[in-house]
């Protein structure tokens, strides 16, 4: 979580909605079959919790914050008409058991539908990723729900809901601070990247250890649960680098971890050592990959992640 002191009931209510949603996750994830899933035109999976779970943010959000527009990343198609009869009643039943005033079928679709805002530069808007990681959530490892609220096209808040996320990856029984910890060089530097090989370069992410003495083995997860590891010092890097030249990354893939970054004193840019910038719709039209590391050593990744990719 962070916070804009300006922004305390803001804060609350996207607490409030991640805590929400993260109970209807980990109730499909306890109750339902794991097929329970369609298929979106991309190809990824889509479970039931996705749904769910944007329905009880954008709820949530709409009860407080009724004029503020939502950057939501699933949309209610797949849920309409007689075909999406059996799903959609499967979600309305799941988001009525953590909302205090229950939907019927109409409400659930508009609600859901309430994330298809296009974005842009001004005014206010929230960007929610329901499930961060899907297929993380479909095997039991990491996912998160990721909410921010991003004003004139900087985030100001963001909240993520990591339901399996230990306090500690090395001992999860013990507690830990949330904070950078110090790095002596590059080399004793640790990084993070997706589990997932079509959402970040595998082969790159290794030839950039190489070029930074860095002899570590990669920590994999799914979702913005990277983002976490890395601000609380459990890595020291993430690199998200580009596996196809016109691939766009969304902005609710990283609104909420672009921040918690920043507060906990880190750096995050593209690979060209630009800003992530949120004003330019649902994607980051203008950026290519992510490169979050200890400020530290963010200049030296930035050069060994240019090597690499000039090379190619």
């Amino acid at each position: 979580m962070t916070i804009d002191r300006a922004l305390a009931i803001e804060r609350a209510v996207a607490i409030n909605a991640v805590l929400r949603a993260s109970k209807v996750c980990q109730k499909v994830f306890q109750n339902l079959a794991t097929n329970d899933t369609v298929i979106k035109k991309d190809r990824s999976s889509v479970t039931v919790a996705d749904f769910s779970a944007q329905a009880v943010v954008n709820r949530i959000l709409y009860e407080s914050f009724p004029n503020d527009p939502i950057v939501g990343e699933e949309e209610s198609g797949s849920l309409q008409g007689d075909s999406g009869k059996e799903l959609r009643n499967k979600v309305l039943s799941l988001v009525n058991t953590v909302l205090d005033i229950p939907l019927n079928d109409n409400e659930l679709l508009e609600t859901i539908d309430r994330g298809n805002f296009p974005g842009g530069s001004s005014g206010r808007m929230w960007t929610l990723d329901p499930i961060d990681g899907t297929m993380g959530f479909i095997r039991g490892e990491q996912f998160c729900v990721g909410l921010a609220l991003i004003i004139d096209g900087d985030v100001h808040l963001g909240v993520l809901g990591c339901p399996n996320f230990p306090v500690d990856l090395k001992a999860p029984e013990e507690e830990t601070q949330i904070c950078f910890a110090d790095i002596s060089s590059q080399s004793a530097a640790s990084f993070c990247e997706s589990v997932v090989a079509k959402h970040s370069s595998h082969g790159d992410a290794v030839k950039v250890a190489l070029l930074l003495g860095i002899t570590k083995p990669p920590l994999r997860m799914d979702s913005m649960c990277k983002y976490c590891a890395v601000a609380r010092g459990d890595a020291d890097i993430y690199l998200r680098l580009p596996v196809r030249i016109d691939y766009e990354e969304n902005i609710w893939d990283h609104a909420a971890g672009c921040i918690l970054i920043k507060e906990a004193g880190g750096v995050v840019s593209d690979i060209n050592n630009k800003p992530l910038d949120f004003s330019l719709g649902r994607a980051l039209k203008t950026n290519k990959g992510v490169v979050v590391a200890h400020s530290k050593i963010h200049g030296q990744v930035i050069d060994a992640v240019q090597q690499v990719i000039l090379k190619k």
